[in-house]
């Protein structure tokens, strides 16, 4: 079959593919265009994911310090009971503190004279260690236990050094 092609028919196939090539190339650009927003939104992404494992080990971090200072604050919170109900039986008229000085320094506070002598022991001073000054100012001597005693007219504690043990000739 033999086709005749006019110029009318030719303009308009020309016309129809410079419509067709004008398609091709807007979506062409909307492709670039398209591609750029996607790889634009994988990069956000992906930053997102670092943060977001930053922020989540800051997170765990930032817990396990909560935790922590929790536990502190429960061990405080437990010493500072412990304290106050040593303190309300330390008040019972006529009961006695031993504060225990080394070289002047105090090392701690004890309930009975037995508690601190075992305190100097863990520290390699005999049990039969003389206590007291051993010299007329008791900041010479290396330990010394002074005693407090609740007094209530006072409202407060009286303190005394305990003497030392000291042989004169024999005699205690």
């Amino acid at each position: 079959m033999i086709r005749i092609v006019t110029r009318k028919r030719l303009a308009l196939l020309e016309a129809d593919t410079q419509a067709a090539f004008e398609r091709a190339r807007q979506a062409s650009e909307a492709n670039v265009l398209h591609e750029r927003e996607l790889a634009d939104a994988i990069d956000r992404a992906e930053r997102a994911e670092a943060t977001t494992e930053e922020v989540g080990a800051l997170l765990s971090h930032a817990v396990k310090e909560v935790s922590t200072a929790e536990q502190r604050s429960l061990l405080d919170q437990i010493k500072v009971r412990r304290l106050r109900e040593e303190l309300a039986e330390a008040r019972e008229p006529g009961r006695s503190l031993f504060l225990l000085l080394h070289f002047g320094t105090p090392r701690m506070i004890y309930r009975s004279r037995e508690d601190a002598m075992a305190d100097t022991a863990t520290h390699g001073i005999p049990a039969d260690h003389t206590w007291g000054p051993a010299s007329p100012f008791w900041f010479d001597a290396e330990w010394v236990l002074a005693t407090f005693t609740h007094d209530p007219a006072s409202g407060g504690f009286r303190g005394s050094l305990t003497p030392a043990a000291v042989s004169l000739g024999g005699a205690a």
